[in-house]
Order: C-alpha cells, then structure tokens, then sequence
C-alpha cells in the first residue's frame, strides 16, 4: 500500500498501518477465537449497497447512504481504535525504551526492504484486543520534526511516581514530576522518548487498555466535536475548560476512557493552525465497512486521500481520510484485519 499513496521514506508510516506483502494471495479463515476478540463474537454486519454486489471494488465505491442512515449506521459500525502509527530514528533504540522503561511488549516486527522501512508493533496486549504503536523506520531517517500539533499520548499506570523512578534509572527524560493535573486532581507525569514524543503518564487502577490516549491539538474545537461524533461514530465522553490556563479539551472516544483508547482534543484559546511536522503518521480504526465509511466522511466535511477498496493484488479493504484540521487516519476492514493476524 506505500507505493500507492505515500512517497517514501518520508511518509512510509502513514501507509504501513494496514500493508501487505503482494505475495499473500491466500484467504486464510479467520479462527473464532479472533472473530471473538474483535466482534465480541457477534459476526460483522455488512450493509446493501445500490445496485452492486458485495465484492464489487470499483462500483462499492460509488455506495449511496442518505445523512439520517448514515448517523444511524456510523454508531452502530464495530469500530476500534486499532493503531497509532508515527516514525521513529533508531528502532531498536526506541524498542529498548518502551520494553524496559514503559513495560510495551514487541509483538511482531517486519522489515520491508523493496520499500526500504520497517515497522514493530507494540503494547500491553494482542492487537486484535489492543491499541497499539506503530513504529516505522525508513532507511537511513535518522530524525523528524514532531511539530507543534500533535500533543502527546497517554498511558496508564498504577503508580506513576514508581514509574517515573523506573524510567530515570533507564536514563528516560522526565519533563514533568509527578503531581496533579492542573485544574484537578488525577497525578500524572510527563516524560519523553527517544525520538522526543511526550508520554503522559496517568494513575489510574487496573484497566484493560493502558494505552490509553492520543492528544491532538485543533483549531476549532465545536467543529472537531462534531466530525468525530458524525463521520467518526465517536461519543464526547466529557468536555473540559480550563480559563485559568485558556485551553479546552474533549475526549472522544468509542467506550469509558477507562476500558477504551480515546482521542484527547485540544484547544488552545485563538490558536487556529499547527504545524504538524512529518514524525507523526495517524490513527488506523477498524470498520465493517469502508465504502460507507467513505462516503459518510465526505458528507461531514473530510478529505478522502485514498478511495476505498481493496489493495491491487491482495484482499485488504481500506480508506483513508482527513479531518477538518488535516489529522490523517485510516479506516481497515475488520474482517480484513483479522486475516492479517493470522496469516
């Protein structure tokens, strides 16, 4: 999928999400138990599309949904957030901090040499339960420039000052001491990678998802709202003002920030444009469907920068789009997804 969209090296990441290697031509089954994890065993619901057949690519394209169903449709789409994707300088590096210092597990690992890049995954968890990092190296990128849009991402920990203690001994950059949160009570810390991307670090309990946050900085925060309520299917989990500090955020989210991954918008009072740098890729979110999902981006004000369809050569169905600010993300079969596991 690189080839298709992306000039490399820079932008390798933005597609790598849901690359294949043209050689997997095989449809392997998809075992229950995956079907379970990612559905909760109920199987995905496909929807009709005017006037073509369900593995038509070119006519599933032209799919027709009308605003009301496709409210309805957005919120009843099994979506997940599956992958943050974003580039690294030095791989192995960057494994070593978030094994050892932030407790990730490498889960798989693979080397494209035709595209000169390779990506790990990592996480607290298999992915087809998990949201998980991306990590993409491109031959011979040494460093990126994170910018100024993108925040930081959010993980929860039970102790953040044990945490915090851990990672200075690992020789990690702590950029700000455990205390509460300004404006509130949760303790929380700040600390950075190798490749200078800030993690927040959250106390919290037990949960399901310790990767648990995306911060993205936008420039009007009631019309971000409201592309990821109606083209994202997302729920507003709650909303926050801070005068004393002039920003605002809003979580979105597809479940409770304390069993799911949400997306932290954030506001900053006047600022209307971020410079987004080239070190930060995107989000992949699984759908049961990406023609709908196309279709109902365009109707609330996105781009679509790859038209939805299955990859040349191979089964994988994507789209890929922009939100009103210019934050990119991926949407994936879900099905789809799953094959990839397994194979």
């Amino acid at each position: 999928m690189a080839r298709l969209l992306f000039p490399l090296p820079i932008a390798a990441a933005a597609a790598s999400s849901i690359h294949l290697a043209a050689a997997r031509f095989r449809h392997p089954v998809v075992s229950v138990a995956r079907r379970e994890a990612l559905f909760g065993g109920r199987a995905p619901a496909r929807l009709a599309t005017r006037g073509v057949s369900a593995g038509g690519s070119a006519a599933r394209a032209g799919t027709v949904i009308g605003p009301e169903e496709a409210l309805e449709w957005v919120k009843s789409d099994r979506r997940r957030l599956l992958h943050v994707v974003y580039r690294v300088g030095d791989l192995d590096k960057t494994i070593k901090f978030y094994t050892e210092c932030l407790g990730m597990k490498l889960l798989r690992k693979r080397d494209i040499p035709e595209e000169r890049y390779t990506n790990a995954f990592l996480g607290y968890g298999p992915e087809d339960s998990h949201f998980v990092v991306e990590l993409t190296y491109n031959y011979g990128v040494e460093s990126y420039d994170i910018g100024s849009g993108f925040g930081h991402f959010g993980i929860a920990v039970e102790d953040v000052e044990k945490t915090v203690e851990l990672i200075k001994a690992k020789g990690g950059t702590v950029t700000r001491e455990p205390g509460p949160v300004k404006g509130g009570k949760s303790v929380i810390a700040f600390i950075e990678d190798p490749d200078g991307y800030k993690f927040e670090l959250i106390e919290r309990g037990p949960t399901p998802e310790p990767l648990c946050q995306v911060m993205l900085r936008v420039g009007d925060l009631d019309r971000a709202i409201n592309f990821y309520e109606k083209a994202f299917g997302m729920e507003l989990l709650r909303k926050k003002d801070n005068p004393q500090y002039k920003y605002t955020i809003a979580m979105m989210g597809y479940g409770p920030e304390d069993k799911n991954a949400v997306l932290e918008l954030t506001y900053n009072y006047g600022v209307k444009e971020y410079d987004k740098g080239n070190a930060y890729a995107q989000i992949a979110i699984g759908t049961d469907d990406v023609y709908k999902t196309a279709e109902v981006v365009r109707q609330n004000g996105g781009q679509i920068t790859r038209e939805p369809g299955p990859l040349p050569g191979i089964s994988t169905k994507i789209t890929a789009c922009t939100d009103p600010d210019g934050w990119k993300s991926v949407f994936v079969d879900n099905l789809d997804f799953l094959k990839e596991l397994e194979e």
